[in-house]
């Protein structure tokens, strides 16, 4: 392992529990415990538990905090009220998106942003760039572990835990409490697999004692800790963009279908040129397929027309455990992003017949 690799609190956990062990984002994370169909399909019929402690918070408090988060998020943050959280992007300069990012309000001028481990530093330098009026602006980033709870039986796996009644907890609300004997714990109902469930936020001192407990009360439910492959297979079949992928510095959020969250409402980073964007229409799309047939598609294969001209690429692809097929996201001219569009994905050469879906891939608990 690498000297410049960070450990979440939990590493010799993980490594006790038989984790494989990857870099990932900077970090020493668990990719795997069993295999990662497995774990997918504990997390799809029961529930599991993610380590995701190396995602990046940010604190950002005071009178100047909503200004600061309208400014630099494309989202309209003064729709938040304290205990509702929201997606949104930050907006680059150049038509990009810097990073995608969850917007938690607290309570009043009290705000928690949750971003990718990759773009923790680039996220820093941005939005302090952008902090000119003052906000009280700090990287918590190292003070928190986050588990995420996934899987149908998550409310019965951790109701014991919390008095805090979990089934009352909407999509993209939370509430902040006492949890498995750990004060000033965020239960988060934001999830990234479309399976239902949780996210905990706690503090690092309590780490390990949530973790155990969590553990032994999901023990009876078949809950199983679970890594980030199957993470990955997960929150492809629900068709949700992984940074650094299905959106980047150079993809428009309008082009990755990203203007739900793109208000025009507000002055944002960008917004003026997004707008004008918006009224003249993208030239390529984000779009989900399915394979026809055999064939797994993989980032960066060309996506192609029946004549065989490249249309675009592919994104994110893997097979779908749930559905037993190839399923991918990807860019391709607008004019074939339509549902029910024939195209192909080639593979080591051959072009494979797929088809044009409006993602999800599958059937999720959680739709907001």
């Amino acid at each position: 392992m690498s000297d410049t690799l960070k450990t979440v609190p939990l590493n010799d956990v993980h490594q006790q529990l038989g984790a494989k062990m990857v870099p990932f984002a900077g970090y020493n994370m668990p990719v795997r415990y069993s295999s990662d169909l497995d774990e997918h399909h504990t997390v799809r019929r029961a529930v599991g538990m993610f380590d995701v402690s190396h995602m990046g918070e940010f604190r950002v408090r005071g009178p100047q905090a909503l200004d600061l988060i309208q400014r630099v998020c494309s989202n309209d943050a003064s729709k938040l009220v304290p205990g509702k959280a929201q997606y949104s992007c930050l907006p680059n300069e150049t038509g990009g998106v810097i990073d995608d990012l969850l917007v938690y309000m607290l309570a009043d001028e009290d705000y928690l942003l949750v971003i990718n481990a990759s773009n923790i530093e680039k996220d820093w330098n941005w939005i302090e760039q952008h902090n000119t009026e003052g906000a009280d602006l700090q990287n918590i980033s190292d003070e928190m572990s986050l588990f995420a709870v996934q899987g149908p039986k998550s409310t019965a796996a951790l109701q014991g835990l919390t008095d805090t009644d979990l089934s009352a907890i909407p999509y993209y609300s939370f509430v902040q409490g006492t949890f498995a004997g750990a004060p000033d714990v965020i239960i988060s109902a934001t999830g990234y697999t479309g399976a239902g469930g949780f996210e905990l936020y706690v503090p690092n001192q309590y780490a390990k004692q949530v973790w155990d407990a969590v553990m032994e009360a999901g023990q009876p439910h078949g809950l199983k800790p679970i890594g980030l492959g199957a993470r990955d297979t997960l929150r492809l079949e629900m068709g949700f963009c992984l940074y650094g992928n299905d959106i980047t510095d150079e993809t428009s959020p309008l082009e990755a279908g990203l203007g739900w969250i793109t208000k025009f409402t507000k002055e944002f980073t960008n917004s003026e040129n997004l707008k004008a964007e918006k009224a003249a229409g993208v030239e390529r799309k984000l779009v989900g397929f399915l394979m026809d047939g055999p064939g797994i598609p993989r980032s960066h294969y060309p996506l192609v027309n029946e004549a065989g001209d490249v249309i675009g690429e592919v994104t994110s692809g893997t097979q779908s455990p749930s559905l037993g097929k190839g399923v991918g996201l990807g860019y391709v001219q607008t004019a074939l992003a339509a549902p029910g569009t024939p195209i192909f994905v080639q593979v080591r050469g051959k072009n494979l017949p797929a088809t044009v879906v409006k993602p999800p891939f599958v059937a999720g608990t959680e739709e907001a």
